[in-house]
This record gives C-alpha cells, sequence and structure tokens, in this order.
C-alpha cells in the first residue's frame, strides 16, 4: 500500500448504493483523498487492461524461459531418468547407506517433546525469532565461553537457514558499512553472487582453488586480499569449502587473520557445515573464533540444514560480533528493520527443535554422537572412492579426493567428462564436476569409480 499512484479505483458517486458507499470510504480510507483525484486525472491515460488485447492474452508473454538453477537443476535431470542404476552427485543434502535422506533420532525426539507439550502454541516470533535459539546458536558457532557473548558485543538473529543468513547479513552491510565491495573466493558455492549482488553489494572473486595441484591457492589468495581496498568485505568459508573440499591450514588461517586485520577487511563467515566436517563442533568453528578472539569484528551466518538434517525447516542464523555492547544493540534494531520488510519474522518449529536439542545436556551429546556418525561415513566414501579409483589403476593423481574434507570433492573433471557421464553411466553430478560424498555408499562407489575411469580414459 505504500505506493498506490498506478493502482486504478472506481469513482462511486454520492447516490450509489449503500455498498458503493462502504467501498468508496474503504478507498479513501486507504490511499487518501489525493490518490483517488490523481487516479481519476490520470484514467485518461491508463493502459489498456489485458483483455484489450484480445480474450485469452498474457500481460506475462513476453516472460521468458529462465534456465534451470546450476545446482537444483541437476536432481530435475536426475528424476526425469528412468534408469535403475541412475545416480544422484549433485544434491547438497546427507544420504544413508541405503541411498535414502536421514532423519536424525535426536530430531525425531526433540519433536515428539515439542508436540507433547500441550503448552505451547503457534504464535508470531519476535523480528529476531526464538530468543533460546539465539543465545545457543551464538554459544555454538563461538563458544561457550567467547568473551564477546560475555560482554553482550553479539547481536544474533534467526534467519531462513544460512541462505537467508547471509541475505540478512549483506542487507544490513549494504544500508549501514561505508564498503560496498565483497571479495568471495573462486570458485564458490553457486549463490553466494547472486545473494551479495541482489543485496546490493559489488562482487569481487579472489584467488583460492588451484586446479593444478587441487588444492589451496594460497599465495594468490594472500596477494588478491594483499590489493584488496582497505574495509573491504571478505567472505569466508569457516569450514568444508563448497564445492572445493579444500580447507586452509590453522597456520594460514592464522596469517589470512594477520592480513585482513592489518588492512582492516571485514570477515564475513559462511558456517554451513560446522561438525559436519571433522565430526567435530569446535574444530569446525576454530576459524571464526580465531577473528573472534582478537577482538575485532565480523559476521557469521549458521545454517542448520547438514549438521541437524533440517534441509527443509530451513533454521539458521546471523551473528554480528561488535565492538562494544551499545553497538551490537544498535546493530540488532537495524537488522530488525531489515528482516521485517523481508519475511517479517522467521518460523517456529525448526528452531524451536535446534533450541531442545542445543538446550539439553543429554540430547546434545546424542546430537555429537549422530552429527560424528555422518562425518565419519562421508569421509569413509572418500577412502573407498579413491582406493577404488587405484585399484583400477585410473590415471592421475587422485590423493585430493582423501585431502579435501566435508560434503563435496572437487574430481577434476570437466564439463565433457561429466557429460559423458550422466549420457552413459547415469550419473548426475554439477558440470564443473563437484560430487556430494555423502550421496554415495558402498554399493554405488565401484559404479562411481567405473565411469570416472571410463571418462578419464576416453575423454581426455
Amino acid at each position: 500500500m505504500a505506493n498506490m499512484r498506478g493502482t486504478q479505483f472506481p469513482l462511486l458517486g454520492a447516490h450509489g448504493s449503500s455498498t458503493d458507499r462502504r467501498l468508496s470510504a474503504l478507498t479513501r480510507h486507504l490511499v487518501g483523498d489525493s490518490a483517488l483525484s490523481s487516479s481519476s486525472m490520470a484514467s485518461s491515460q491508463v493502459a489498456p487492461s489485458p483483455t484489450a488485447a484480445g480474450f485469452g492474452g498474457s500481460v506475462f508473454a513476453n516472460v521468458v524461459q529462465a534456465p534451470e538453477d546450476p545446482i537444483l537443476g541437476v536432481t530435475v535431470a536426475y528424476n526425469k531418468d528412468p534408469s535403475p542404476i541412475k545416480l544422484n552427485l549433485g544434491v547438497g543434502a546427507y544420504r544413508t547407506e541405503e541411498g535414502k535422506p536421514l532423519v536424525l533420532n535426536v530430531v525425531r525426539r526433540a519433536e515428539q517433546q515439542l508436540v507433547n507439550d500441550r503448552s505451547r502454541v503457534k504464535e508470531y516470533l519476535p523480528i529476531t525469532g526464538l530468543a533460546d535459539f539465539n543465545k545457543l546458536s551464538a554459544k555454538l558457532i563461538l563458544g561457550s565461553d567467547s568473551p564477546a557473548i560475555q560482554e553482550k558485543r553479539v547481536a544474533t538473529v534467526q534467519c531462513l537457514s544460512g541462505t537467508g543468513s547471509l541475505r540478512v547479513g549483506a542487507e544490513f552491510l549494504a544500508k549501514h558499512y561505508h564498503q560496498h565491495t565483497i571479495y568471495i573466493p573462486q570458485p564458490t558455492w553457486g549463490n553466494h553472487p547472486k545473494v551479495f549482488t541482489l543485496a546490493g553489494l559489488t562482487v569481487k572473486y579472489y584467488r583460492y582453488y588451484d586446479p593444478a595441484t587441487r588444492g589451496l591457492n594460497f599465495q594468490g589468495l594472500l596477494e588478491d586480499l594483499g590489493s584488496a581496498p582497505s574495509g573491504a568485505i571478505v567472505l569466508l568459508h569457516a569450514c568444508a569449502h563448497n564445492p572445493t573440499g579444500v580447507d586452509p591450514t590453522p597456520d594460514q588461517w592464522e596469517q589470512i587473520r594477520q592480513l585482513m586485520r592489518s588492512k582492516a577487511l571485514l570477515p564475513f563467515f559462511d558456517s554451513a557445515y560446522q561438525g559436519f566436517a571433522s565430526g567435530n563442533l569446535d574444530a569446525d568453528a576454530q576459524s571464526i573464533r580465531m577473528f573472534v578472539a582478537d577482538g575485532g569484528e565480523c559476521l557469521a551466518a549458521q545454517s542448520y540444514a547438514k549438521n541437524m538434517g533440517l534441509y527443509g525447516e530451513r533454521v539458521g542464523a546471523l551473528s554480528i560480533v561488535c565492538k562494544a555492547a551499545d553497538v551490537a544493540t544498535r546493530v540488532e534494531s537495524q537488522l530488525k528493520l531489515v528482516i521485517r520488510p523481508m519475511y517479517s519474522n522467521p518460523p517456529i518449529h525448526g528452531a524451536s527443535i535446534v533450541a531442545t536439542i542445543l538446550g539439553d545436556r543429554d540430547m546434545y551429546t546424542e546430537w555429537t554422537v549422530e552429527l560424528k556418525a555422518m562425518a565419519e561415513r562421508i569421509i569413509s566414501m572418500r577412502q573407498l572412492l579413491f582406493d577404488a579409483l587405484k585399484a583400477r589403476g585410473t590415471p592421475g593423481d587422485w590423493s585430493h579426493i582423501i585431502k579435501q574434507i566435508g560434503m563435496f570433492t572437487f574430481t577434476g573433471l570437466n564439463s565433457e567428462q561429466v557429460a559423458f557421464m550422466t549420457r552413459e553411466y547415469h550419473i548426475y553430478m554439477t558440470s564443473d564436476g563437484r560430487i556430494s560424498m555423502a550421496g554415495l555408499s558402498t554399493r554405488t562407489v565401484p559404479h562411481l569409480a567405473d565411469a570416472i575411469q571410463a571418462a578419464v580414459t576416453r575423454m581426455a
């Protein structure tokens, strides 16, 4: 209703029916007399209605068909394939040894507890979300003994999983931060440039992956961040870099931290895999905690999609670590103004599951056990695939498969080889050769190894 200038309303005469008069009064209340007057004056200039061009026409007839999302489109193609041996390694979601989605036992326990609590209601949450969820999420990512939390220097808001957390953070920075350039790794998750660009930031890239070594281009990373303008924003994957699975070592993280602080670069962490990479929640958050420990400011986007298997619940959090408590209070007030017109307030169910698990010692322990089991199964799939390729004598060095970490492996396969594997072996992955290790099983590893062997030897 903020801008109704182009909206046409019938001007109802004083001698109309009582219904007409009520509608006229309601219209004037909603848009004001001046809008009605302008509407009346402009009525002769109004574009013809859709039906004026002929019955059956559409005002959206000139809308072109959009391409499929490069990641989600893989699943669309997979679903259309009738082959019984088809394998989807494009989706970023955990699968069991049987290839089925997994709902953690502790999640089912928490949900049942919530259902049994008859005092629970479905009222709106505050704009910032569920308070217990925010408090516990900040402790999970920053550490329960974090000085920043103790000093109340952290503003945390519940968001719509990791993507929503990134978008809210980006919108906030576009409105309230003096630098509007964000440097993101090359390559990175396909949604990153879209999220930041649509929020109003200018996206630039820094070198990250070295195709020759299938590892980290650390020197290139340092050079690019070293030449970035002072104050620029830098997106950092907290752990289990997507799509490469290549992470800096602790010593390299420390060098990155020193360089960024020396140039006043603002860290924006994307933490989508805490605990899911190594199986250890604290180890996977170490990069963020290094930056928080020096007293500087940073942003961290969290997702519970992977580590709790809450993909469809869209549960996440954005934490902004500030220099002082009063700054954090003002930051939170402005985050509310970003969220309110975007989605008003977040959903309650998924956040309640997370808060229940994180707030109960027994459930938390059970979660860490299940989380470690997921991480270890993925690590075991890496070893199995590496061994299978080695046994087949597949040309090339495939040690990067066991050196990389997390859900994804950047295989090094090119787009032609990927297309060959899809066509001949019904194996689906993104065209850059990224595969989801979580989608493999002991049954499907030989099939994938055969396909890679064929692709490398026949499509070299």
